[in-house]
């Protein structure tokens, strides 16, 4: 029997592995328990185990960035028309809670849009959200309390 040296750099190798292991893994969008009872997603990704390395959690930080966003356009179609720091505020928001959440907030969405940031911030600081995420929401509500001054 002949042996040949497993190059994992080898375009061939790779492209031959890729295709057996999307086959024989297939492709789950969400978390699951594999078999064993392993969480996993993707390709065979085992989370219990191996979890993300701090390159692919950025990715998934940048690309959901991108996503929160293009769902805080299509909530607040003046968005841009805030300081940088509103922005920011709403982003971090939104990435938070999810736009159907966000929009719940309609006193602060309504003083927002009145370009009454001391009433926005102490609306933001007036829920149930603020209470569970603590010093996060009072750094959100500096953020949008600073457009004021």
């Amino acid at each position: 029997m002949t042996h040949t040296h497993v190059d994992p750099d080898d375009d061939g190798f790779f492209d031959n592995i890729v295709s057996d292991l999307k086959r024989d893994e297939g492709l789950r969008l969400k978390p699951y328990n594999d078999t064993v009872g392993k969480l996993t997603i993707g390709y065979g990704r085992n989370l219990s185990d191996n979890g993300v390395c701090e390159e692919e959690a950025e990715l998934l930080l940048f690309r959901d960035i991108h996503i929160t966003a293009l769902e805080l356009t299509l909530l607040i179609p003046s968005i841009e028309d805030h300081p940088e720091c509103v922005v920011r505020a709403l982003t971090n928001m939104c990435f938070n809670l999810g736009r159907p959440r966000l929009a719940g907030f309609k006193r602060m969405l309504a003083a927002l849009e009145a370009r009454d940031y001391e009433t926005a911030a102490a609306e933001a600081l007036d829920s149930k959200w603020a209470r569970q995420v603590g010093d996060r929401a009072h750094r959100i509500a500096d953020l949008i309390r600073s457009a004021g001054s």
